[in-house]
């Protein structure tokens, strides 16, 4: 019997959506962990995700907190909170998150209002059966500065130069860490001990400094 593999994400793209229906959508939700919403002027895409997208977005995310940790940086986690502008008509969960110069504006809020708060400055993003929505604008026009991005095969680091988003070799808010050394961790994690994988990328990140 022929095995099938199950899709890491299920995406549904609707189109002409109201601002408040996208809101309800996103309160009615609320206990859903797993389902990410997009909006785009009218667009919204509902992504589900499986376990296959949240192992190598939750490594991802491990990496970029050790990172921090390792060089010293202040960080703040914030996930895949909902960040939305009505006035831009735009809308986003990232899969996961971070503040690192805005650590201490963020640090004890309950919700972020990207009318007054300023934007994740990371942002991950696995993308392994190609969203239908093109979330780069969006982040774009919210300020996000650099997103880490997996296609299910390598790790690509992106940042927004004012005008146009370009790739890097290495992140530029969190050096020393690159995409090629990012996407080697990232395949490691399937295959390595959890404290043998941890070591590993500490000893690497200090032997940079």
């Amino acid at each position: 019997m022929p095995v099938t593999a199950t899709p890491a994400e299920h995406r549904l793209l609707l189109h002409n959506i109201s601002w408040e229906t996208y809101e309800r959508l996103l309160a009615e939700s609320v206990e859903n962990c797993g389902t990410r919403f997009t909006y785009d002027e009218g667009n919204l895409e509902i992504m589900v995700v499986s376990i296959g997208h949240e192992t190598p977005n939750r490594t991802l995310a491990a990496i970029a907190e050790i990172t921090a940790y390792e060089t010293g940086r202040d960080f703040v986690r914030a996930g895949s909170t909902t960040c939305k502008r009505k006035d831009l008509a735009k809308g986003f969960e990232p899969d996961s998150s971070f503040y690192f110069r805005d650590a201490g504006a963020i640090r004890g809020k309950d919700e972020i209002d990207l009318a007054t708060d300023p934007p994740p400055e990371l942002v991950i993003e696995v993308d392994i059966t190609n969203s239908s929505l093109d979330r780069f604008p969006i982040y774009a026009a919210v300020g996000v500065q650099e997103i880490w991005r997996y296609d299910g095969q390598r790790v690509r680091f992106h940042t927004f130069d004012g005008s146009t988003w370009r790739l890097i070799d290495e992140s530029l808010v969190l050096s020393p860490m690159t995409a090629a050394q990012a996407t080697i961790f990232l395949e490691r994690d399937r295959h390595e001990k959890a404290s043998e994988w941890l070591r590993a990328l500490h000893e690497w990140i200090r032997a940079q400094a």
